[in-house]
């Protein structure tokens, strides 16, 4: 009976595999990444950890009265730090055998004597153990959604200054078992907010759904709650571009699950077939790709091809029009595709080209239509944040739409048409490419020494990362900057 349930469980786990929407876009952050975080972090809680604020103290102690203010923290000394992934939940940092130094003003009463001076005091032994738990929010943003915080001061020594210090050396341990108890009470809390509110404002620059230019947009929401191992962490984002007229006209994915298996780089991003069928399908939608080469845009030579290919055509169809100017109409008839393979990634175009001549005053005669066939060798590249492409043809052919003759009388047209894409067409594509696509990282980080592989179905870009400014510059600008385009969901 067991192993019938175990079966039965084994099937219905593969079906849930099978039917959940497999990445557009995944992320893999090693743990080598995480060694170039550390000294980031660590900076950012020594910043945060420096701010706490302690009360002044007050109160009396048989003849002494006592006041403490001006609590200043002036230096913190981490011995240990060690920033890793956990398992199921997210990060870990840790601080151990550290201390702080801080100094305050005291004011002590005893008798008709009257002291001020200079206390400097070190908490020593400090440990700090935070575990930062990942999720993904309702808008499919990765996010710090709870932190679990321990903290704790081991001991704490003090110096005195001024005429009577050492008549109140002994107020020490009464002093200081009160600085330790706030300390404590301190550590946590600043360390909550630190995760909670600026990291995740941090993490706020990641975009979900942006706009990549007048026509599309694409969306890096989560698919779902980040993987955590202790090597890694990996993400999987949707990675669809959409026609920022009509969202909800989007290309179904059908393409496979990109699998990343390396870790010797700092981060790894996968992008399947369909992160680049969905950015051609929407443009498709978009009717960006339709054009018409004509007067000054006509390369004079391909005219006077074309013009003699036609002329018995034209002089059939009226002798006035042989001097009238001809254009080309290109308008691709389907939405491009991407294939992926180990050795390289292509894109296949269809599209309908009309010969028109042009008369003064009148309507445009259509003199033929063929359909012509392209495969464009397409070139990834990583430029910060930003993921281009570059195109080449490789392959093309032109046939009629109405007869095999007249797809033979084409022939001369196949060398001249195909030099006008390689010269034309292809530039002003690779001059919409090259402007590329920014990647869901967050701001202040880029990707540097990056290699580009092919899969089939998938590319994969390792590379290590690159601060271009520090967190705290990112958090301040951030929070400071009016919300920008970054999200459409949230």
């Amino acid at each position: 009976m067991f192993p019938c349930r175990l079966a039965v469980l084994l099937l219905m786990s593969h079906i849930t595999m099978m039917l959940a929407e497999p990445p557009g876009c995944k992320i893999r952050i090693t743990s080598k990444g995480l060694e170039m975080l550390k000294s980031e972090i660590q900076k950012f809680v020594k910043e945060e950890l420096g701010n706490i604020t302690i009360p002044d103290l007050q109160g009396k102690d048989g003849v002494f009265q006592y006041k403490i203010q001006d609590v200043k923290i002036n230096e913190l000394k981490f011995t240990f730090v060690d920033l890793r992934f956990q398992p199921d939940v997210g990060l870990v940092f840790e601080v151990h055998n550290s201390s702080i130094s801080l100094s305050f003003q005291r004011q002590i009463q005893y008798w008709l004597l009257h002291d001020e001076g200079v206390i400097n005091a070190s908490a020593e032994d400090v440990n700090i153990h935070t575990a930062l738990h990942l999720n993904k929010d309702m808008y499919g943003r990765l996010k710090i959604s709870n932190i679990s915080c321990d903290a704790s001061v081991g001991k704490m020594r003090a110096k005195f200054s001024g005429t009577l210090g050492r008549v109140y050396d002994f107020l020490g341990t009464f002093l200081t078992t009160a600085m330790r108890l706030i300390l404590n009470q301190q550590i946590c809390p600043t360390l909550n907010h630190a995760g909670l509110e600026l990291m995740n404002s941090l993490l706020d620059t990641v975009p979900v759904r942006t706009t990549v230019d007048k026509y599309v947009g694409v969306d890096y929401s989560l698919l779902s709650d980040p993987l955590v191992t202790a090597n890694n962490l990996d993400m999987d984002f949707r990675g669809m571009f959409f026609e920022l007229h009509n969202v909800s006209d989007t290309l179904v994915n059908y393409a496979v699950y990109p699998v990343v298996r390396e870790y010797d780089r700092m981060v790894y991003l996968a992008l399947s077939e369909y992160f680049f069928d969905s950015g051609m399908y929407a443009y498709f939608k978009a009717g960006v790709f339709k054009m018409v080469i004509a007067n000054e845009k006509m390369p004079k030579d391909l005219e006077m091809l074309l013009r003699t290919t036609y002329f018995g055509t034209i002089f059939m169809l009226n002798p006035a029009l042989v001097e009238a100017p001809i254009s080309l109409h290109l308008e691709v008839t389907s939405a491009p595709h991407c294939v992926i393979r180990t050795s390289g990634a292509s894109v296949a175009v269809t599209s309908v080209v009309t010969v028109m001549v042009l008369p003064p005053g009148q309507l445009p005669v259509q003199l033929s239509s063929m359909t012509m066939e392209t495969k464009l060798n397409a070139k990834v590249s990583m430029k910060g944040k930003r993921l281009a492409l570059q195109m080449d043809l490789r392959k093309f052919k032109i046939y009629s739409n109405q007869s095999a003759l007249e797809s033979l009388a084409l022939i001369p047209l196949q060398g001249p048409l195909k030099a006008m894409l390689q010269l034309s067409i292809v530039p002003i594509i690779n001059n919409r490419t090259k402007k590329g696509v920014q990647i869901p990282l967050p701001e202040g980080m880029d990707f540097i020494e990056e290699v580009v592989e092919y899969h089939n179905g998938f590319i994969i870009i390792g590379a290590n990362l690159h601060f271009t400014e520090g967190l705290r510059e990112v958090i301040e600008k951030n929070r400071q900057e009016v919300p920008s385009n970054s999200t459409a969901s949230p």
